[in-house]
């Protein structure tokens, strides 16, 4: 390694997979560990802890615009698997693009389309009432689904619309205040810590109780220590970052590189692109050396860099879907690091070492 590689900085570009916690989420679970009483018992120092930890569920729901119940999970995945295992419906409709913690809670769903636009084509929804489950916002491509739009088929059929929001920035969105029954969220990807999230739940009388904590929906002590670091890390904005990700498409159109679902409307701060020619795995190496952090897709699938369903579900073919990056921007993502990302990508795809 040269010189001037060891005196590059790294470039974190993966805040999709996870992302670092904000100052005020690391005070709150410091605060948090001090509160070590049981919320269940009865005792003062009980009660204490109970009074915090319904403050920062007050918390949350503000930061949402959320009017309905919350209840704490473990994060994103276990929300999605209450929803869809204990939902008070017959049957389950799932995206052929969605988190494999939807497919794997719901093994024996009738799976949804999606065009090369990556937006879901809804089947015919008649038949007994289900659980359907639609993104806010696809973690590979950053596809928005148009929420409103499904949900009054979903809602005209008679089911349950489960939004999976675990991409989804802090603050109020209309189309999931309105719309969503049930919404999947996850504290670590939005500046909180790790091993906590919520359900958001329209009405409690349409999930199956189980008995324990969370108004008996979820048994096991709370993690207060976590549930005090999302409040605080849902209570910071996050910049808005369209302008940053269309100078990053403007850039990989120019260089050569194709944009995934480039027509269709997009997370601001997450996609994918193609490099023709150039492995995932390489590229990955290539921009690892570069000291700039980037994934071929989701975490859970990355890792093993295999096939992306997703892309497959948009018509990729094998080949081409192996030779995808996605980029994704945190709070402190600047026009600099986009700048320093494009000249590495352009190296890489000229085959070129990256300085």
């Amino acid at each position: 390694m040269s010189k001037t590689e060891q005196a590059l900085p790294r470039l974190y570009l993966d805040h999709a997979a996870t992302t670092p916690m904000t100052e005020a989420a690391r005070a709150a679970l410091a605060e948090g560990c001090a509160i070590w009483a049981n919320p269940s018992s009865p005792h003062a120092e009980g009660r204490a802890a109970k009074r915090a930890l319904e403050d920062a569920r007050a918390a949350v729901a503000r930061a949402l615009g959320w009017k309905h119940e919350i209840l704490f999970t473990s994060g994103a995945s276990e929300s999605l698997s209450i929803a869809l295992t204990r939902a008070m419906a017959e049957q389950r409709f799932v995206g052929a693009i969605d988190h494999d913690a939807v497919l794997r809670a719901a093994p024996e769903a009738i799976v949804m389309p999606v065009g090369p636009d990556g937006v879901l084509r809804l089947p015919d929804l008649s038949g007994p009432r289900a659980v359907v489950t639609v993104q806010w916002a696809n973690s590979e491509t950053g596809v928005r689904q148009p929420i409103a739009q499904l949900a009054e088929a979903i809602h005209a059929a008679g089911h349950i619309l489960l939004l999976d929001a675990a991409q989804m920035p802090p603050g109020a969105d209309p189309e999931v205040i309105e719309h969503a029954d049930l919404v999947a969220l996850s504290a670590h990807k939005r500046g909180g810590p790790p091993g906590i999230g919520a359900l958001l739940v329209r009405d409690l009388a349409l999930l199956a109780p189980t008995g324990g904590q969370e108004r008996g929906y979820r048994p096991g002590t709370e993690n207060m220590p976590g549930v005090l670091g999302y409040a605080a890390a849902l209570a910071e904005a996050e910049p808005d970052h369209a302008e940053l990700r269309a100078h990053l498409d403007d850039a990989i159109r120019r260089s050569g590189g194709i944009v995934v679902a480039d027509a269709s409307r997009r997370h601001p701060a997450i996609a994918s692109y193609h490099m023709p020619g150039k492995p995932s795995a390489a590229q990955l190496i290539q921009f690892d050396l570069a000291q700039i952090s980037v994934s071929a897709g989701s975490a859970c699938a990355s890792g093993s860099l295999k096939p992306s369903h997703v892309l497959a579900a948009l018509g990729w073919d094998v080949d081409a879907g192996r030779e995808v990056v996605r980029v994704s921007f945190g709070r402190t993502t600047t026009r600099e690091d986009v700048d320093r990302f494009v000249s590495a990508w352009r190296a890489i795809a000229r085959g070129k070492r990256v300085l």
